[in-house]
């Protein structure tokens, strides 16, 4: 694949026909949700015995792994990478920086399916568990984000 043939409704059609339990976090996800943020990267969080099967329905987008499954499943993450960037979560649950773990089968039982076309839809987290998943590292930008989050969760009247 070369540089600006990315096709972000590629992508996500091939994640949706991989059957993989893989959900969009971080600011893509807030994008989903129709949130005016700006982000370069795509953030996923899979099920761990997911990644093998990731990599292959993305392989044909000329996106590869910096690492085996076996390995991102050792080290918790991974990369998929060629002019785009996806960072790829595979930890079986993460922890907030004020100790509140939150666990992928949770939040996958939990997801919430938006549409990207007429044909497919993007597993995100409900936006109580995206305000979680914000929570693990508390940075500038985190903290930003969850008050967006929370507005947005106050306007449409909850957030499961």
């Amino acid at each position: 694949m070369e540089g600006g043939d990315f096709d972000e409704g590629e992508f996500f059609r091939a994640i949706a026909a991989s059957g993989v339990r893989a959900l969009l976090i971080g600011r893509r996800a807030m994008v989903a949700y129709g949130l005016p943020v700006l982000t370069a990267d795509y953030d996923l969080w899979i099920e761990a015995d997911d990644a093998a099967a990731l990599n292959a329905a993305l392989a044909p987008l000329g996106l590869r792994a910096t690492r085996t499954p076996e390995e991102a499943r050792r080290t918790g993450r991974y990369v998929l990478e060629n002019d785009e960037h996806v960072d790829v979560l595979v930890a079986r649950s993460g922890m907030a920086v004020d100790g509140v773990r939150v666990a992928f089968a949770d939040v996958w039982v939990r997801r919430k399916l938006l549409r990207y076309d007429e044909t497919t839809s993007i597993a995100v987290p409900c936006l109580d568990d995206l305000i979680l998943t914000k929570r693990w590292a508390m940075r500038d930008k985190d903290v930003a984000d969850i008050r967006l989050l929370e507005a947005l969760r106050t306007r449409t009247g909850g957030g499961s």
